[in-house]
């Protein structure tokens, strides 16, 4: 089995092991990395809201469980995407992408929901508001990307 490690013998006798440092790695202290990160956490930390703000605001009545159900599903969803941006230094725009098209059916959610079920007002307010800081997030984070990815 060959490796790319170079072992060598110091002065003293001591096995010294090296390796090179490749040149496609990027180095993940950059500050596209850092604010893709950034953005990433704040997302994660938004989804994490969206997933258990209706037991915090208003509990919904008998005809609100399928919102409840959607906020919880969608919250995590974007919770479990901005954990896994966060895990890759480089981020990945397929990610952003799909926190992008979240936050987007959480904007147009309510309206939807709200014809079929009844949602209280403050997770009216709390969908609209959290999907769209998703969507601005993600939307940074696609710059972040897409200017790494020109240079």
């Amino acid at each position: 089995m060959t490796s790319h490690m170079a072992q060598r013998t110091a002065a003293n006798g001591a096995a010294v092991v090296s390796a090179p440092i490749s040149t496609e790695y990027m180095v993940p202290a950059t500050r596209r990395s850092i604010s893709a990160q950034v953005t990433a956490m704040l997302a994660m930390v938004a989804g994490l809201w969206v997933a258990i703000s209706p037991w915090f605001l208003v509990l919904q009545g008998p005809a609100g469980r399928n919102a409840i159900v959607n906020d919880l599903i969608v919250g995590l969803a974007v919770a479990a995407l901005g954990l896994f941006a966060i895990a890759g230094a480089r981020g990945f725009m397929g990610l952003e992408m799909g926190s992008l098209l979240l936050g987007i059916w959480l904007n147009i959610s309510p309206f939807i929901l709200s014809a079929k079920f009844a949602i209280n007002p403050p997770m009216y307010w709390s969908d609209i508001w959290s999907g769209g800081l998703i969507v601005v997030l993600a939307l940074a984070s696609l710059a972040c990307l897409r200017r790494a990815h020109a240079r």
